[in-house]
């Protein structure tokens, strides 16, 4: 009888133990090309168009996955994942406003600077007010305060920190709703989303939602920025520590740039990638430094 060494027994360990880190990679990864699918719909569908195709196509895999009507939970939890949703897709719909002027990297900086907010409101630290600063001026570096060939547009950047408001809105709400199953909460926020966000998009597309080759980009949309990263994370949620995973997710804003340079010609300049580096510094560091789970904890 042959029989297995030890070794070899123990040879796809080190897979297993990079598989969490993988998932967030692709996670990060699904999400920012997902998003820069949907940027090359706006010519055809505007922003809103886009984004109705996003979190609607979303709500509707997300009721097929999870079937929130079984057992619908009271009417203050509904109420509560009502708040959840309705800040959920006020930060889509803002976020892409943000992007029809301003490239990917740079609006997810800006909109992460909402939960980074969130989290060093909840902290008590001296050293957290370093990480307030170096946020601050990574945001600085983008304000088109001074008139110069690279400041980004002010409407765009006022969207983008409508979005980081309304992401800061959705920890708070989201948390009030860890009590119900997850895939229920998010499914139900999901369609709350839905509901406020499809209405617009229509107004603005119209018909032009309708045709297949847009319908066929915007599910794609769908599932490279929602239901992969969603199923990704919640893998390895289960295998990292929360304040780990936290400082992995802060590299979006990053990956963000990246993405935004390889699929959609958004090249940046050295003060941008340096402002981008503050921010995903400060969100590190907030990580680092609080005891509990970062700014970019999803609470789905």
């Amino acid at each position: 009888m042959t029989t297995v060494s030890s070794s070899t027994r123990a040879a796809p360990a080190p897979l297993m133990q990079a598989l969490p880190y993988l998932a967030v990679a692709g996670s990060i990864a699904a999400f920012c090309v997902g998003t820069s699918f949907g940027k090359q719909l706006f010519p055809h569908v505007g922003a809103s168009g886009a984004i109705a195709y996003r979190v609607g196509f979303s709500a509707l895999i997300l009721l097929a996955l999870f079937r929130p009507w079984r057992g619908l939970p009271g009417r203050a939890d509904v109420l509560a994942t009502m708040r959840y949703g309705a800040a959920l897709g006020l930060m889509n719909l803002s976020f892409y406003l943000a992007l029809r002027t301003i490239p990917l990297g740079l609006a997810i900086a800006i909109e992460f600077l909402g939960p980074l907010t969130v989290s060093l409101l909840h902290s008590r630290r001296p050293a957290h007010f370093a990480m307030v600063g170096m946020a601050a001026a990574g945001l600085l570096l983008l304000l088109p305060i001074r008139d110069t060939a690279h400041a980004l547009d002010p409407v765009g950047v006022g969207f983008a920190l409508m979005a980081g408001v309304c992401w800061g809105l959705y920890i708070v709400f989201g948390k009030r709703t860890t009590h119900l199953p997850g895939g229920q909460a998010v499914a139900l926020g999901m369609t709350t989303a839905a509901i406020i966000v499809v209405p617009v998009g229509i107004h603005e597309a119209g018909t032009a939602l309708l045709a297949p080759s847009l319908i066929a980009i915007g599910l794609v949309t769908a599932v490279l920025s929602s239901a992969i990263p969603y199923s990704l994370e919640m893998i390895a949620l289960k295998q990292i520590p929360a304040n780990r995973f936290g400082i992995l997710m802060s590299m979006e804003p990053a990956v963000g740039a990246v993405a935004g340079a390889a699929l959609l010609g958004e090249h940046l300049v050295g003060l941008q990638w340096l402002a981008i580096a503050l921010v995903v510094a400060a969100s590190v560091g907030s990580v680092v430094l609080s005891p509990g789970p970062g700014p970019a904890e999803r609470l789905e």
